[in-house]
Order: C-alpha cells, then structure tokens, then sequence
C-alpha cells in the first residue's frame, strides 16, 4: 500500500452508524486511507452511542456524531434530535465530499440515506445482486464473499475502488490519557506489585446465550488469583437487569464482588464508553463474552478469553490479538465450564509467557 500523489485535497467522509463492535472493526479503514492518501481530509460520521471509539485517532481529521431517537436524553424530544440531524447533513453537505463510504457488510438503506444528504461526487458502498442499478452506489463492490472471513477483512474491501489492496492493518484506538489514570487509580487500592497482571473480567453482553453465570465468574476469579497472584477488574453496564431498553448487571457485579471480598479487585461500572475504555487500557489480558467490548480490548492489545454462544465466531473472533476462543456446540455459553475457561487461560498465559504461580491441587 503506497501513498498516492495527490492532486487537490481529496475530502472522504466514513460513514458508521451501527454498533460499537462494527465501528472497531472499521478503524483499519481510516489507517489505510491516511496511509494511501497521506494529505487527504477524512473524517467520519458516527453516532453518539458509539463515537467515542475514535477518540484521538490521528487518521481521522473530524467526527461527526448524531444522536438516534432511541439514544436521545431522558425526557429530549425526537423532533428536537431529528432538527439536530438535519443542520449536521447541511453542514456535511456544504464540505463537498469527494467520496463517501458506507461502511457495512451488506446493502445499507439508511445509511444511504444520510450519503443522498451529503451528496458526494461518488458513494462507495456494497451491492447485491437483486439491487444492481437500482440506487446511487456508483462505485459498488460485489457483497458476495468466497469464502468466510472477518468482519474486519470483509468491510475493508470498500477501499477497493480507491485502489487499497492487501490485508487490513491493525484496529487502531487511542484511550483518553485522564480515563487511563483514573482507571489505575482505583488499582492502587489493591495494592499491586510491579509484576501483578491485571486480569478485565467483563461480565455483560445483550444476547442471553452470551450470559455466564456469577457464581462461574467468582469460581474462576478464584481459581485464577490462586494460580496466578493476579488482581482484576470487573466491568460491568450499570443498571438494572430488568430494564426493557437498557438493562444492566448492578446486581450480578454485586454478588460477584460480595463473595471475594479480600481479593485484589475492583469494581468498575461503566457509565459510558469513554471509562470502558480507559478502564480496559488499564489491564493486561481480558475475559469475556462476544461483544463491544471485546473488539475495544482486542483494539486495545488485550490477550483475550472470549465466549461464543449465538455468534459466527469466523466472522467476529479478537482480530489481531492472541486468544483463546470457547464455544459449545449448543451456541450457549451456559455450557461452558469454569475447568474450560481456566484452561483457556493458561493456554493463553503459555503463549505470552506468563508461569502460574501454582499448578498442583484441585480446582
């Protein structure tokens, strides 16, 4: 991938409204377009549920964010967030983008819409088959894919049409140096020492089948300081479980937290984004579910223990990073024992060098 001379300063606009884990996996895009297109301006458009992936990423020139009806504050009214979204399409439109990128794997009607608004010189984006021709992707790139592959690999293909090719580089996410610092501040309570490795155990997803059971996550966090002398950080949403649209694990971390007490752990609740993050750069490995938070850890470097349930692990597994991935053939990570996530563990711990202090007696 060579830098290309540039002529007028191109203007590309990455457009990403979707999840969090969608938008990690699209940060080699902005990597392989600065890397390409050394003077170009990019910028993204976002939402505000998951913008702050970006934060500091130096391939980006400027974020813009919306805010989605159902991500809008307690008691804002939605034609007050439909008003904010239109004043931002005119200001987009106004920059006079020379490309625009819908950055999906599959033909992405609303996200199309928002392009029409920008109105680009062109719009780059995937086309099936049954829809060819029948909407303004003039630059389309064939969704059908030969065989599986990464989300990651499978989206950077959009760079095609600007003549990107290879293998996607690195995700990329720069923590917030203050969200770093508060995260090891709450550390020092526990009192580590220069080669204690902090363990992320993250216990929330939305999908019940990636739900494991606290009584597994405190028997293995047990097991885990026994054999390892390792401190840990449990992360969790905050909120309460019951909640229709955004439910929580306050009583889950609650109950974790309460039966090791007198173990080198810390509670971290995240309330946005921007702490989890933090908070993850904080650590040296992770355990957890499929999920946001486990694309923001591989991003971020993180040796990972990851459970599957209904997911395609080919197409969602850390990208980029050592881990060691469990998924029983029920697609239900209930069926995953403590015995097989703490071998997971050492298997990953064997790859990255890291001896257990203790390897005799039952677990």
């Amino acid at each position: 991938m060579k830098p290309q001379p540039e002529g007028p300063r191109l203007k590309i606009l990455v457009i990403r409204r979707d999840n969090i884990g969608d938008l990690v996996c699209t940060t080699p895009i902005f990597r392989a377009l600065r890397t390409q297109h050394p003077s170009a301006e990019i910028c993204a458009l976002v939402n505000s549920y998951n913008a702050a992936v970006l934060q500091n990423n130096a391939d980006i020139d400027e974020i813009f964010a919306y805010t989605k009806a159902k991500h809008r504050p307690a008691g804002a009214g939605a034609l007050g967030v439909y008003w904010e979204r239109v004043k931002l399409l005119v200001h987009l439109r106004r920059k006079r983008f020379d490309y625009v990128i819908l950055a999906g794997t599959s033909f992405l009607p609303k996200a199309l819409r928002l392009a029409r608004w920008v109105d680009p010189k062109h719009i780059i984006g995937f086309t099936e088959a049954e829809r060819r021709g029948t909407h303004d992707i003039d630059m389309g790139v064939p969704n059908e894919v030969p065989h599986p592959m990464h989300h990651v690999e499978n989206v950077f293909r959009l760079l095609r049409p600007l003549g990107v090719e290879g293998p996607p580089p690195p995700m990329r996410m720069v923590p917030s140096a203050a969200d770093v610092a508060r995260a090891r501040e709450k550390l020092a309570a526990v009192r580590l020492t220069e080669t204690t490795r902090v363990i992320a155990i993250h216990i929330s997803t939305r999908k019940p089948s990636q739900r494991w059971p606290a009584e597994r996550f405190i028997k293995l966090i047990k097991t885990l300081h026994e054999r390892y002398d390792a401190a840990f950080c449990l992360f969790w949403a905050p909120g309460d479980a019951t909640n229709v649209h955004h439910p929580g694990d306050d009583e889950k971390a609650k109950a974790i937290l309460a039966h090791l007490e007198g173990l080198p752990i810390v509670g971290c609740p995240t309330e946005n984004l921007h702490q989890l993050i933090g908070g993850l750069a904080a650590t040296d490995m992770m355990i957890c579910s499929d999920g946001g938070a486990m694309h923001i850890g591989a991003a971020l470097g993180l040796p990972i223990v990851c459970f599957f349930g209904q997911s395609d692990a080919r197409h969602w597994y850390p990208w980029g990073v050592s881990h060691e991935l469990l998924q029983p053939q029920t697609h239900d990570v209930m069926d995953i024992p403590v015995f097989d996530a703490f071998e997971a563990f050492a298997r990953l711990c064997d790859k990255g060098g890291m001896p257990p202090k203790n390897v005799t007696g039952p677990m």
